[in-house]
């Protein structure tokens, strides 16, 4: 797969790849001198949870790295057009700031912004903004790393990214959600299972009924090879 350049400092992002929800893998491109990610089409929602919590595990790995800031403007790596800044809406994560191509070729994302996105890390009030302004005057900015006088501003004047933190309660919270998210979407759900055989043989038996007129014998092997192709299918998946 060709490498492509990072749509701020221009130089060639890592590859890393991370299971796809509906089977096979991401790959996504890192750069982490920015702290950004570039996400082709709709990736960001396709990485399975356990995929989101090896993603955090590495962001978090990077975390004390210098990091450069973001150039204005940001250019597509693939048709090296001006990337369109835009914001979204994440439960529980709040506001978030991206970068998205208008030849829909894929949007570039801080990993700060990211981590908004996913839950991982949660936006200030604008009370707990005072408290801290009493003690710091500048901070810097989650998204674009531009400095951020909270004195005066509750968002950076360069790219509008909120202020945030990276809260522990928060990312106890959401590595919980994604772990507990990935045990579901790998465990049979024994239960389910069980009800879907037996309303399976009662739809086999009425429809036995309906061409013979009379109920038919389910024997153990029936039930048992049910399960079994049931099984078979939910592990295929």
């Amino acid at each position: 797969m060709q490498a492509i350049p990072c749509p701020s400092c221009r130089q060639t992002m890592a590859k890393q790849r991370f299971e796809r929800t509906l089977g096979g893998e991401v790959v996504l491109d890192l750069c982490f001198a920015c702290q950004g990610i570039w996400f082709d089409g709709y990736e960001s929602l396709q990485i399975t949870p356990g995929g989101i919590v090896e993603l955090f595990r590495l962001i978090h790995e990077h975390r004390d790295e210098p990091r450069q800031p973001l150039a204005d403007p940001l250019r597509c790596p693939r048709c090296d057009e001006r990337l369109l800044h835009g914001q979204d809406l994440a439960k529980p994560g709040g506001r978030f700031n991206y970068h998205r191509c208008l030849q829909q070729h894929g949007r570039f994302i801080t990993f700060a912004q990211f981590m908004i996105e996913k839950g991982f890390v949660r936006q200030l009030t604008a009370a707990e903004i005072g408290t801290l302004a009493a003690r710091v005057g500048t901070v810097r900015c989650t998204g674009c790393g531009a400095p951020v006088d909270i004195r005066r501003d509750h968002a950076c004047s360069h790219c509008r990214a909120p202020i945030a933190i990276l809260d522990p309660e928060a990312v106890e919270q959401a590595l919980a959600r994604y772990r507990q998210a990935e045990v579901k979407r790998t465990t049979v759900d024994v239960e389910a299972l069980g009800d879907a055989i037996v309303m399976r043989e009662r739809e086999k038996s009425r429809r036995a009924r309906e061409r013979r007129d009379e109920v038919p014998d389910i024997d153990l092997g029936d039930l048992i090879a049910a399960g079994a192709e049931l099984v078979w299918k939910l592990l295929r998946h």
